[in-house]
């Protein structure tokens, strides 16, 4: 079983560092060294989990499918405004604690900054 996971791990990778450019589902497998049939599994069990987005391309006169990354790498850049990092609750916050990330206002804002404006817009809206 750690050899399946060590190749889907490097399968992802393969993907990922694609980034915005993608990579052919053909090109995974032959850098993956593995058959298409396997590479074709990886990619449809990636597709089904949300990772991967597979999208049919023409390439080279043959319809094949090329692969985008809807999974990013985490690095301090992408974190270092969590409004976790500032809290001075941070030592009382977990699940069923005093505070509670499920139900953090400024945590749930930060992930979903389209959720702010809802939250915003209904503010403005009940007048509170």
């Amino acid at each position: 079983m750690p050899k399946k996971k060590n190749l889907e791990s490097r399968a992802l990778k393969l993907v990922i560092d694609a980034g915005e450019e993608g990579i052919l589902q053909s090109g995974m497998w032959k850098k993956l060294k593995v058959t298409s049939r396997e590479g074709s599994r990886l990619a449809l069990k990636f597709e089904e989990k949300g990772a991967v987005e597979r999208r049919k391309v023409l390439h080279e006169g043959r319809w094949t499918y090329k692969l985008f990354s809807l999974t990013k790498w985490v690095t301090i850049d992408s974190i270092s405004d969590c409004p976790c990092i500032k809290c001075d609750g941070l030592e009382k916050c977990f699940p069923g604690g005093q505070i509670n990330p499920i139900h953090c206002q400024l945590l749930t804002v930060w992930m979903d900054p389209e959720l702010a404006e809802s939250l915003a817009n209904e503010a403005a809206e009940t007048g509170n």
